[in-house]
């Protein structure tokens, strides 16, 4: 679900206080009469900033705009990259710490936090990757607690465009309903707390990439010359198919004898167009051939098995 504006997760660990209690979290929507966990916290989010890019709510909220919520959150933690192929549901984890006013009663079941992924100013982003559930967290103190939340990515729904392959910068939320009902007919956002937090960190969301690989002939005769192909391609996110990268692209090929387990770089190439990789080299012994690709902003690496060949 794409709000040009949806949240995405990430990976991370927080060492979690041997004496901390869970706090009671929702796990769904449930506490918010079943509302669409990522639709409603874009609705809340929307509303608490102005499109001049400043912070809109205040401790007295308009007709139109929650109030702020006495929170903030630290020590963010995300995946340096979150790989993301053309179809299907990708999800990674996040942790964070959530600090919050005495007041704020965050064991309420229709209290929620959550991680989520923005490309361009905060308070105006061009686009936001959430989870589609809340975070869990546990309490250390009465004021704090350490919190747990995934963002998923579903390209194949339009989660992503081709374009916002690169970096993204995290942020953390929280909402008090107190009890206001986002999906009834006399819901008051007035009465809802908000707040949020951007330039936590960042990540690189990546289009996923595949090689392929064959050596022919096979077998082949000892210092015959032995000739490598593959493909190089990555996903693309609008159309749900993996198509070949721009000519150009560095791949590495690789060589393991037979009866060892490591490789060894053998040649660097580069991509001819729709990621064509061909190459040439002297058979010398039974082993495996592979390409390599270390990947580059916008797309992740690759490794492709290795192809055996039989020299004789």
């Amino acid at each position: 679900m794409r709000i040009r504006a949806t949240v995405a997760a990430v990976t991370g660990a927080l060492a979690l206080s041997a004496l901390a209690v869970p706090a009671a979290q929702a796990a769904d929507v449930s506490g918010v009469s079943g509302a669409d966990y990522r639709e409603a916290v874009a609705k809340i989010r929307q509303a608490a900033h102005t499109p001049s890019g400043a912070t809109a709510f205040s401790t007295k909220a308009a007709q139109d705009e929650p109030y702020a919520l006495d929170a903030s959150f630290s020590n963010f933690k995300i995946a340096k990259a979150v790989k993301v192929g053309a179809t299907g549901h990708y999800s990674t984890t996040v942790t964070y710490t959530l600090t919050h006013g005495a007041d704020v009663d965050i064991t309420a079941q229709d209290f929620l936090t959550g991680p989520y992924l923005y490309r361009g100013a905060f308070a105006t982003p061009d686009t936001t990757l959430f989870g589609v559930k809340p975070a869990t967290c546990t309490t250390a103190t009465a004021t704090t607690a350490t919190c747990t939340g995934k963002i998923d990515i579903y390209p194949g729904e339009g989660d992503l465009l081709n374009t916002d392959a690169g970096t993204w910068k995290g942020a953390a939320l929280a909402i008090a309903y107190n009890g206001q009902d986002p999906a009834g007919e006399n819901f008051d956002i007035t009465k809802v707390g908000y707040a949020d937090q951007g330039d936590l960190g960042t990540t690189l969301v990546q289009r996923g990439s595949k090689l392929t690989v064959n050596a022919s002939p096979e077998p082949v005769k000892k210092d015959a010359t032995l000739t490598i192909t593959g493909k190089l391609t990555r996903a693309n996110w609008e159309t749900g198919t993996y198509v070949g990268l721009p000519s150009g692209q560095k791949v590495v090929l690789q060589f393991r004898k037979a009866g060892t387990t490591n490789y060894t770089n053998v040649k660097g190439i580069q991509t001819a167009a729709g990621g064509a990789l061909k190459t040439t080299v002297k058979a010398s012994v039974d082993g495996y051939w592979r390409f390599t690709y270390a990947g580059i902003t916008s797309t992740a690496p690759a490794t492709v098995a290795g192809d055996y060949v039989d020299v004789y």
